[in-house]
Parts: structure tokens; sequence; C-alpha cells
């Protein structure tokens, strides 16, 4: 498939043909399951001391003396004295299932699968059906959108905020700005989330320490990514296949080799 290659002023410069890769089966199923271990393998094992609130002498009394059956403190004459211990509903007794360390936390996935989801998240991205779906691209006919190596050398946001304008892109970064500014409701407001992101375009470029990457941290929803370091949690937010993407000629070109199909 034939797509047109844009210049930094939104203008069609030539057309290249789209890598094979494009045209993959996209699997859903094996997106949702490598996302889900990528996102699990973020989490950090804890738990808690398999001892904790147990580590008293107390014992129960048994029937016949007109009080509860819990655990109790031995002895008399000091405060805790007779005060109820290790039980679930007592001050600092055992807890009703703790967490504890050895859970399996992690989805795990092959590394056949793993490379299988990527492949097919990234022919995602080149079906307009699965793209319109998650983003405002109205009036577009064609994607991903293919832009020249000099995108890499903008240093300014509003130079890329521009370029995006010009390639119709205006009504989804309004979309993403409305739900950054917009106030989060709830507790998380306290936990540092006042705010909630949403997805929008993501820039992919191929040589890391691009400074297109500082240009882009400004916009909200925009997000870039070296073609090295492109992973299903870049491609498909969610685990839900079909976002909408903007790349580098050069990336478009390194791709069959990078993702290790030649």
């Amino acid at each position: 498939m034939q797509i047109p290659v844009f210049n930094l002023n939104g203008e069609k410069i030539k057309e290249i043909e789209l890598p094979p890769i494009f045209k993959f089966e996209v699997r859903p199923d094996i997106i949702r399951r490598t996302y889900i271990s990528q996102l699990t393998a973020r989490i950090q094992p804890q738990g808690r001391d398999p001892l904790a609130g147990l580590r008293t002498s107390a014992e129960s009394w048994g029937a016949g003396h007109g009080v509860a059956r819990v655990p109790r403190f031995k002895g008399r004459g000091y405060p805790a004295a007779s005060r109820a211990a290790r039980a679930v509903m007592t001050v600092g007794g055992v807890k009703t299932k703790a967490p504890r360390s050895w859970k399996r936390i992690r989805e795990r996935v092959n590394q056949k699968e793993r490379k299988l989801a990527i492949i097919s998240a990234i022919a995602a991205t080149s079906r307009i059906d699965l793209v319109s779906s998650k983003h405002r691209i109205d009036g577009i006919e064609q994607v991903p959108f293919v832009l020249s190596d000099e995108l890499e050398g903008v240093r300014k946001t509003s130079k890329l905020y521009a370029l995006m304008v010009k390639l119709g892109l205006k009504e989804e970064l309004d979309r993403n700005k409305r739900r950054f500014e917009k106030i989060r409701a709830g507790k998380g407001k306290m936990r540092g989330r006042v705010r909630q992101r949403s997805k929008g375009p993501l820039i992919i470029y191929l040589n890391e320490g691009s400074y297109i990457s500082r240009a882009a941290r400004n916009i909200p929803g925009v997000e870039t990514v070296a073609l090295r370091n492109l992973s299903v949690m870049h491609l498909a937010p969610g685990g839900i296949p079909g976002r909408l993407t903007l790349w580098t000629e050069g990336a478009l070109n390194s791709l069959q080799e990078v993702m290790g199909i030649v």
C-alpha cells in the first residue's frame, strides 16, 4: 500500500510503500495478554509477616467465665492483662487474608508470543476503522502518518503543534487538552493524580535522544518513543489496538530490521 510522506509544512512530498509488517493479522487476544504481562511486570511483590499479630502468649480462658472465648493476655495487675489478642477483631491481632509476598502477580508470555503481539499492534495502526474508534480523525482517509526525518530535529513545541494541526489532528489535540484540564473526581487528587491524561498520537522516531521528545512532552496526550524501545504498552494503551501513530521515514524503513523480519 502506498502512503504519502509529509514535510514539516504538512505538504506531501512523495509516496512510499508500507512495509509488509503492516499486512499482518491483528490479534486483539494476544495483544491484550501481552499488555497484561507488561503491566503486571511493573508491580513489586509485597506481603505481610506470616507471624504478624501472633507473637503473643495469649490463650482463651474457655467456657464458664462469663466472657467471650477469645484469646486473652495472661497475668494480672497490669493494663494489658486479660485484654483480647490474636483474634481478627482485636487490636494488634492477625489480619484476615493478609497479602502474601509469594502470590503470583505477573502474567508471563513466551518471547514468540510477545513478538507476535507487537507486530500485530503495529499492523493495527494502519487500520482506519480501529484508529477512528479511539481517536478523533474525521476527514482523514489513511493512517499511519509518515513524516520526513527532519521531524527528529524539531525543538519547538509550537512548531510541532502547528504541524499536527496542518495534518488534520486539531480535533484530536483539543480532545486530549479538554481531558487534561478536567480535575479528577475522588480521592486521587490527594494522591498526586489530580488530572487524567488521555492517550493521543504516538510519534515513533529512529534515533534515541532526538529533540522531538522534548518538543512533544508539553502537548497533552502526545507521546514519543524511539523505534528500538517500542512496545505493546505504547501501541495498544489499555490492551486495545489501534493507536494513532506518526512515523519518521527513517523509523519506517528500519522497522522490518528492528523487528527481526527481513
